[in-house]
């Protein structure tokens, strides 16, 4: 008898300590409450997350495997295991949506190569966010993660991409590290031209939210923003 694969679900989670019925649909607190298979990055953090959606079974019960930067290719299929056997499986990430600048993205391309559903979930993704809220091109867009940590090395890398956004009218996104987040923005203030749109995006959807765009010129007329340990986004458009 042939045993007809579960779905993958890709569960949204929140982005820090926000109610998750503030940003995320209740069809999707409902899903996320009633399985017993998760892959997820942290066990202790996907716990919490599902205790504060009051999951319907105890936690103690569920099933949770670990996804990470540190996760070996070779385990992936051990992954899908449950998926196989006929068991719907969600995907969680630390933040956000999962498979967007997160791990979980190499277990979804598996499950389409051995043909199981998979059904991305609504919820907030910081990078979606900044981007809708910068006032910057939302139709040529680029997300870079974390550029590189070596002063010379991200200096040149700030220069080549504010070169490709006026080539291309292009918005370049990226992270750092919170607590490094200070000098990555003296960095920009550095190295960018005075009419260069920075939009810098904190707390992304927390009470402590703050988005802003200003010109590189605007940001250095005004005291810094305060960054540091906070996660945030980077956003630059350039002028042609």
């Amino acid at each position: 008898m042939t045993i007809k694969p579960g779905t993958l679900y890709l569960i949204p989670c929140t982005l820090g300590d926000t109610e998750a019925s503030q940003v995320l649909p209740q069809h999707v607190i409902n899903i996320a409450r009633t399985l017993q298979h998760y892959v997820v990055e942290q066990a202790k953090t996907a716990r919490q997350f599902l205790s504060a959606l009051k999951h319907e079974q105890p936690i103690q019960s569920l099933h949770f495997a670990t996804l990470n930067e540190h996760t070996a290719a070779s385990e992936l299929t051990d992954l899908l295991a449950p998926l196989l056997a006929g068991h719907d499986v969600g995907i969680i990430s630390e933040a956000g949506c999962p498979g967007i600048a997160d791990p979980g993205a190499t277990l979804v391309n598996l499950a389409h190569r051995k043909g199981i559903r998979v059904i991305p979930l609504v919820g907030p993704s910081s990078i979606l966010l900044a981007l809708m809220a910068s006032g910057m091109n939302g139709q040529c867009f680029a997300f870079h993660g974390y550029l590189p940590i070596a002063e010379a090395e991200r200096n040149k890398t700030i220069s080549a991409l504010e070169t490709e956004s006026a080539s291309r009218h292009q918005t370049q996104m990226f992270i750092e590290t919170p607590y490094r987040n200070d000098k990555l923005f003296a960095a920009l203030l550095a190295q960018c031209k005075p009419q260069t749109q920075l939009c810098v995006a904190t707390d992304v959807s927390l009470a402590s939210e703050q988005i802003q765009t200003r010109t590189i010129a605007q940001w250095k007329s005004q005291p810094a923003p305060q960054l540091n340990k906070r996660p945030s986004l980077f956003l630059l458009l350039a002028n042609r």
